[in-house]
């Protein structure tokens, strides 16, 4: 078999697993997780039931692919929001944690359909802690941004602050329909967390 051949079979399989999460992510959106069906997503990619199952393990496995490709997109944004900040002379970790809840929420607006789906609390079993726990792993690794005291430790109190008010913040912008007050509630949320490192600072 020459490499051509199987450079044209690989890029198929590409295609073809881009198309049924394409589908997926339209039927999901618009029918829930519970309610899509796999003949509806394989239909509108245009592919078949065999082919669905040559990539995925089923409609779990592609609304978690979904997920996580999401997720991976979100990390990149918050990523590059904070070198950005760092770049133009940023070293406050409040503004550096800001310039990065930011881009998340900004990424939510962007993709308004995959935030409103994956908060929709219609996902697979076990969606929902899965998604709490993201969220606090990335509260956590943000956290570190700030002096943690000796050791470098990471303030349990301020993750849970932290991941409380973004957990609040990330659902009412994504279920949200007004773009704009989705816009300003952000703003509101993030100039509150922007109050709370001088606040801890000056705890007895």
């Amino acid at each position: 078999m020459s490499i051509e051949h199987l450079q044209r079979t690989s890029d198929r399989g590409a295609a073809t697993r881009s198309a049924l999460l394409a589908a997926a992510r339209e039927v999901f959106s618009v029918s829930g997780f519970a309610q899509a069906a796999v003949t509806d997503i394989v239909a509108k990619a245009g592919a078949s039931v065999g082919s669905l199952y040559h990539h995925f393990s089923g409609k779990a496995d592609l609304y978690l692919t979904l997920f996580e490709e999401f997720q991976t997109r979100q990390q990149e944004r918050t990523r590059e929001a904070v070198h950005l900040a760092r770049d133009q002379g940023e070293a406050d970790p409040m503004r550096l944690f800001i310039a990065g809840a930011r881009a998340y929420l900004d990424g939510c607006l962007a993709e308004p359909d995959l935030a409103r789906l994956f908060l929709s609390g219609d996902g697979p079993p076990g969606f929902d802690r899965a998604l709490r726990d993201r969220l606090r792993t990335w509260a956590r690794r943000n956290a570190a941004l700030f002096h943690t005291g000796e050791g470098g430790e990471v303030d349990e109190a301020l993750v849970v602050v932290l991941t409380g008010a973004m957990s609040g913040a990330v659902s009412e912008v994504s279920l949200s329909e007004d773009e704009s007050a989705s816009r300003r509630l952000a703003d509101d949320v993030l100039s509150i967390i922007s109050r709370m490192e001088s606040a801890r600072e000056r705890r007895p």
